[in-house]
């Protein structure tokens, strides 16, 4: 029936009058957050034709405007970052909600929503603090990803996805509002909602989130802040029994539905509530300077009988009149007095800021489980907390407070300030409380571990001007648990004309030796237990980029050297048949590792082509790890997309085509149901490899003035053979996917 109606709303749409709405949309680029809309092939309202007919004529029609621009804040100096892209237009539209990424590069569990993991390992990031959050990435709000607006008009973007039935659904609603106060101040709000049944046993996903947002943007005060709680609550299946039912389903006596596959887990869960607090604000100092202004726009000398006409008694002017002297006396003090009232349009410049910004992050983790929903066999041990793992909760609890004060030297204030200078020190506040290895099944106890980290680092960078862009820091951790922390990284770009061309270089490096999370040292729970004594992380890193904007090719090569890299790893105990020779299914555990020398060499080739309204895009990435146990990697990941885009009528947009995701055979890494984390698999024990399978879908993606939508046929090439995200974890069997995007001003 669902299928039905948003059909039904879609036929509705292609067919409605272009008087819908008044602007078109853009293409659609990457990330998984509202991007920023534009006016592409805007018609100037003065020339639209429309009908009188049944109206009255003497009326003129309302023009709402519909220009806006928006930008990110830098999550610990506070500084704008403007979008340098359009990332909200219809091209990828029916990719936006894909959990495994625009263009496939994540390992996910399946379901809308699941926890993932960047195959790429430059685009991978080393595990947080709050490590139980970034699996979520895809729908976690952060202060770097959250996009503030500034618009003439309201602005209200609704989207709705949707898949499945009742049984195996997948549904997401998201909505952004944003309106201005006035020229430089607003307030908005963003909601979130995702609920996914799925199309397996034990997967579903419930996921909500809502932020409030404002900002104020004066000359000399800045300030940025927002409020976001989000609810994550995944079931964890732990994977399907066989992975024959995938790979050799006529194995089976009978064919088997996705929701007929036993899975090894049931009644098992993980939740997440957070909430974080964000501030981050400045005062300007600096000085006002004229504006230089053209002779052609500045303001001319009044002819003399219109400076007379400031006169206003008529006998004087008569007077004045009759006395050649005294008239030429009442001019020139007519055009001094002119000549003062006139004010020399006057710009402010900031030359130094003094900013701060507080962020203050709380969340509680849950791990719970009911109904015997665990095999007896699952776990190499009996619980580390609990009598057995019939019924347990496991909680643990985490909070931050960082504050950050510093100073900066503006760029270009003059002449000589080619680049701007940034001192900070920050303080960083966390407390982290975990069940004690005394809890039982009546008795919650609990351990509590504070620290506090104080640091100092500096910036400089240009960002002004189009040819050379530069950005390199510093930060060092002078006390606290984390002391002897060291980041130093540096970016630049460089973009010249070459052959009526524009080609861009860029670079990025660093050199970061950094504590590992502290759930890596410290986890308690029912089912992982541990205290470690690890080594600082050594990170260093060397990559650079080359692209060329008319034939529209891309190209990245990166090369990372880690030093005691810290990672999971599963840990499997055979258990064996009677013989004492076959082995019927292993007991597992997770530890944390820590592998030395690893080199990591990757690039990736990204290629467009087009021909009329014949599209055809690639991007093909390949990697080498020097320990494909302790960090295994695919040696190519493809992404291809064939498409045709035309008009309807002119108003109608649509781009109908096909696109395939693909990755080389790979011991891909596990999953821990129990620790919410993707972990290595036991190189000692049997293992899993997952690729060498392509993925097709089949789209066509509309778009009508402030209205974009997509049909989207997934894994239409559903057939046997390794079809899965992760180990043990398949991929969606074939399915319908519709959403639609509505822009509303106001």
């Amino acid at each position: 029936m669902r299928p039905f109606i948003f059909l039904s709303l879609l036929f509705f749409l292609a067919i409605s009058s272009p008087a819908m709405a008044q602007d078109p949309f853009n293409t659609f680029g990457q990330g998984g957050n509202f991007g920023s809309f534009g006016d592409e092939n805007t018609t100037n309202p003065s020339q639209q034709k429309r009908s009188t007919w049944g109206r009255d004529t003497s009326k003129v029609d309302k023009v709402i405007p519909t220009d806006y621009f928006q930008w990110r804040i830098d999550e610990r100096l506070g500084t704008i970052q403007p979008l340098a892209f359009n990332d909200t237009l219809p091209h990828l539209f029916q990719n936006f909600n894909a959990t495994e990424g625009f263009r496939g590069e994540y390992n996910i569990l399946g379901n809308l929503g699941s926890p993932r993991l960047h195959r790429n390992f430059l685009d991978r990031e080393q595990i947080e603090d709050f490590m139980f959050l970034q699996p979520y990435d895809y729908f976690h709000t952060t202060p770097s990803n959250l996009l503030f607006s500034n618009c003439k008009s309201p602005l209200t973007q609704l989207q709705y996805h949707e898949c499945g039935t009742r049984e195996n659904g997948q549904d997401r609603v998201l909505a952004y509002f944003t309106s201005n106060i006035d020229k430089q101040s607003a307030l908005g709000f963003k909601i979130d909602y995702l609920y996914a049944r799925g199309y397996y046993n034990n997967q579903a996903n419930s996921q909500f989130g809502g932020t409030v947002f404002g900002y104020h943007r004066g000359e000399k005060y800045e300030m940025h802040a927002f409020a976001s709680w989000e609810h994550m609550k995944m079931a964890e299946n732990g994977g399907i029994e066989s992975d024959l039912y995938i790979t050799d389903p006529e194995s089976f006596p009978r064919s088997v539905a996705s929701k007929d596959i036993p899975t090894i887990l049931s009644s098992v869960w993980n939740r997440n509530d957070q909430q974080t607090y964000f501030l981050t604000h400045r005062i300007n100092l600096g000085f006002d300077r004229d504006i230089e202004v053209p002779d052609s726009l500045k303001p001319k000398m009044p002819e003399d009988g219109e400076l007379l006409k400031r006169i206003k008694s008529d006998s004087l002017l008569t007077v004045i009149r009759a006395d050649s002297l005294r008239l030429s006396l009442t001019l020139d003090s007519l055009r001094q007095k002119w000549q003062s009232e006139q004010i020399t349009p006057q710009e402010f410049v900031p030359v130094t800021s003094i900013f701060h910004t507080a962020q203050f992050k709380s969340l509680t983790h849950d791990n719970y489980a009911q109904n015997n929903g665990i095999p007896s066999t699952y776990f190499s041990h009996d619980p580390y907390l609990r009598s057995s793992y019939t019924d347990f909760t496991d909680e643990t609890q985490a909070i931050s407070l960082r504050n950050t004060l510093g100073i900066q030297l503006r760029e270009g204030f003059n002449r000589w300030a080619k680049a701007g200078v940034t001192l900070f020190a920050t303080h960083d506040y966390q407390r982290f409380k975990l069940p004690s290895a005394l809890s039982s099944d009546t008795l919650d106890l609990f351990d509590r571990y504070t620290q506090n980290n104080v640091s100092v680092g500096g910036e400089i960078s240009k960002t002004q001007g189009h040819t050379l862009h530069y950005r390199g820091g510093a930060e060092f951790c002078l006390l606290g648990e984390k002391a002897g922390e060291l980041d130093v990284h540096g970016t630049a770009d460089l973009n010249f004309r070459l052959f009526r061309d524009t080609v861009h270089l860029a670079a990025n490096a660093y050199f970061k030796r950094k504590e590992p999370s502290f759930y890596c040292y410290h986890y308690h729970s029912a089912a992982h237990f541990w205290d470690n004594d690890l080594n600082k992380e050594t990170r260093t890193r060397i990559e650079g980029l080359f692209s060329i904007d008319r034939t529209r090719t891309t190209f990245r090569f990166g090369v990372e050297n880690i030093t005691d890299y810290t990672h999971f790893a599963n840990v499997l105990t055979p258990n064996y048949a009677t013989n004492g020779t076959t082995i019927n299914s292993y007991s597992r555990d997770v530890r944390v590792q820590q592998t030395s020398d690893i080199q990591v060499m990757s690039a990736t080739l990204r290629q467009d082509l087009a021909a009329g309204i014949f599209h055809f895009d690639n991007e093909v990435t390949w990697q080498t790890t020097s320990n494909a146990d302790a960090l295994p990697l695919p040696t190519l990941s493809l992404y291809s997309n064939a498409y045709i885009i035309f008009h309807v009528a002119k108003v109608l947009r649509v781009e109908l085509g096909a696109d395939m995701r693909y990755f080389t055979s790979y011991y891909a890494p596990d999953y821990a149901p129990f620790l919410g984390q993707f972990s290595i698999q036991d190189p000692s024990q049997e293992r899993i490899k997952i690729g060498n399978y392509p993925i097709l879908n089949g789209y066509v993606n509309l778009a009508i003035k402030r209205v974009r939508m997509y049909v989207n046929v997934q894994h239409f090439n559903q057939s046997d053979g390794r079809a899965f995200w992760a180990p043990h974890y398949p991929i969606d069997p074939f399915a319908i996917h519709l959403g639609i995007s509505w822009n509303f001003y106001n």
